[in-house]
């Protein structure tokens, strides 16, 4: 097999995913990076080796160099600049999750590989967790009859570390924490659901980081040079970014196309890291005991249950690589996206809601919970990538 040549926008956070991504002689290989920062650029040579090519942008990437596909691991406020910029080149490119950070960008983006018959697929990994493919399984399974309700509670205990010390704080770059970390989860909701949301109301606020004093621009370092997982409690914390304007803790209630209401709590000052999903059927309900390897999905199905005491325990798989196991199957997937294209199990439209629904969730939140209605993609773009992007 002919290795697909993949070229890589953005050497941070992320850039570890382009690892699954490099094969060479096994159908994928990095040919070029493509990163301003002198960082990014060692930390490209030191990961893939001498042989990649490393430039400073995206424009000399598509000047110099043939790709037959991009992965977009830029920081969220700059997916959308990048992506249209390879989509209007007619590249297939992989966005890391969130889309953007504005609703106006992702339909852009949508509208743009439309067009131009570029295949676009975003990172939402978590379409590929075990504990999240288990549950999903359960629900189109039936054992819990009709799903009515979702709730989800998203404890955060790094928040101060992974959010707090860098863009990720500022409105102007990020939006909201309801893209960045409630991106997944909302989308989480909406394929387990099997709808989107259309009317979203919050509430939400700036409680603790906000109030901490000790600042400092960290552009010169990354997450792992400052994280500390021996500071406690939250208001402990030092050396935060310059600007904190988004919410540390928020909470977002959903009515969904097909009827289903969901909720959805994200906090980052708590004690604990984990995601609990309930799924409530008008026959039995599901909740996961942690999200990790290992740990357990309970069932309910009858009135004899009761806490502590489920009718079902499924065991979550064990899985290697990234975000249990998801990672190198996202890649995967989307490596034969690029060779084969069809439908997959991770969705360019429900990647725009997932963010639309984060937007005007904020806004809501930002505006004393006034309700908002979601805007739908329009049903023409729908149906072209629910199709495949044929």
């Amino acid at each position: 097999m002919t290795d697909l040549r993949i070229g890589i926008i953005g050497f941070g956070a992320r850039g570890s995913l382009s690892r699954h991504a490099h094969h060479p002689g096994e159908g994928s290989r990095i040919t070029v990076v493509a990163d301003p920062s002198e960082r990014g650029k060692e930390a490209a040579r030191e990961a893939l080796g001498e042989d990649v090519a490393i430039v400073d942008g995206v424009e000399e990437l598509l000047a110099q160099h043939e790709v037959d596909a991009v992965m977009v691991l830029a920081p969220d406020y700059a997916h959308a600049s990048v992506a249209l910029r390879t989509l209007e080149a007619g590249i297939p490119t992989f966005c890391e999750k969130p889309m953007a950070i504005t609703v106006e960008d992702t339909d852009a983006m949508l509208a743009l590989a439309k067009e131009k018959r570029a295949r676009l697929y975003i990172g939402h990994n978590m379409r590929h967790m075990p504990v999240v493919r288990q549950m999903k399984a359960i629900v189109d399974s039936g054992r819990i009859g009709r799903v009515r309700a979702i709730w989800c509670r998203h404890f955060v205990g790094t928040g101060g570390d992974f959010y707090f010390k860098d863009w990720h704080a500022e409105r102007a770059k990020a939006t909201s924490l309801l893209l960045q970390k409630g991106a997944h989860d909302i989308d989480v909701i909406h394929w387990l659901a099997g709808g989107y949301t259309r009317r979203v109301s919050g509430i939400g606020d700036l409680a603790v980081y906000g109030d901490i004093t000790d600042r400092r621009d960290n552009s010169d370092r990354r997450m792992w040079d400052w994280f500390d997982a021996d500071i406690w409690p939250p208001t402990a914390q030092k050396e935060l970014n310059p600007v904190i304007d988004v919410e540390d803790i928020s909470m977002i209630q959903m009515r969904l196309d097909n009827g289903v209401l969901a909720s959805y709590q994200q906090c980052h000052f708590t004690p604990d890291y984990f995601r609990s999903y309930t799924v409530i059927g008008d026959a039995g309900r599901i909740e996961n005991m942690g999200d990790g390897s290992g740990d357990q999905i309970h069932l309910w199905e009858s009135r004899r249950s009761g806490p502590g005491r489920p009718d079902a325990v499924e065991v979550i798989a064990r899985a290697e690589g990234g975000h249990g196991g998801a990672d190198p199957s996202l890649i995967a997937e989307f490596l034969g996206f690029v060779r084969h294209g069809g439908v997959t199990d991770v969705s360019a439209v429900a990647a725009r809601e997932a963010v639309a629904t984060g937007v005007y969730g904020a806004e809501s939140i930002r505006h004393d919970g006034m309700p908002y209605d979601v805007p739908p993609v329009p049903e023409d773009v729908r149906r072209y990538f629910d199709d495949g992007q044929a």
